[in-house]
């Protein structure tokens, strides 16, 4: 389980993050009024019965009971965005309780979370019907970004229960949606939060 202050191991990813960050403020509606373009980095998450992900005829990720989430990076995210989005993910109360109210974590439940790679969460489509992607982020960067995401994940839920795609690679995604349930987070780069950790020592 990782806390608020935790690093990134750099042999797994990238540089440690710094132990004192300056927080993005996260938010639930990524098209909150006023902002829709000024936002960043941003997890689309399906609850599910089960997802898998192909690549060429080959499954190489599946899970059972959790999250199937479609991550998109922006260009100006870091890895502060990165850290606080999967802090959020896996402290996200969307399964339901003993009375069917939401009320229970994937880590309450014991699930697991399938990451998939999306920069056409990006897609810009106020001129003209060809979307352009021009705010998603390089894909060196991107990429960077993804795997601090997923390390963070693990370390939260254990290596055995979080898959991935391949990145860049053009793959076959299976997302039984329970419920439906899917839920937009997204991190605001422009404003500071003194929230506390979703992640409990508990």
């Amino acid at each position: 389980m990782f806390r608020q202050n935790d690093v990134v191991n750099a042999d797994q990813t990238t540089e440690a993050i710094d132990q004192k960050p300056v927080r993005p403020k996260i938010i639930w509606n990524c098209r909150a009024e006023g902002i829709d373009y000024a936002l960043n980095m941003k997890a689309l998450i399906q609850r599910v019965a089960r997802g898998s992900v192909t690549v060429d005829g080959k499954v190489v990720g599946q899970i059972g009971r959790g999250f199937v989430v479609l991550l998109g990076v922006k260009t100006g995210d870091t890895e502060e965005d990165a850290k606080q989005l999967a802090y959020k993910t896996a402290g996200l109360r969307i399964f339901p309780d003993e009375n069917g109210k939401m009320n229970r974590s994937v880590q309450d439940v014991g699930g697991e979370i399938l990451v998939i790679s999306q920069f056409t969460l990006y897609a810009d489509t106020r001129k003209g019907n060809r979307p352009g992607f021009s705010q998603a982020a390089p894909p060196d960067v991107a990429e960077k970004l993804y795997q601090v995401y997923t390390v963070l994940l693990r370390k939260a839920l254990g290596e055995s229960r979080v898959a991935t795609g391949v990145f860049r690679a053009s793959m076959t995604v299976e997302i039984i949606n329970d419920g439906p349930v899917t839920v937009e987070l997204c991190t605001d780069g422009r404003e500071v939060s003194d929230q506390k950790s979703v992640i409990s020592d508990q």
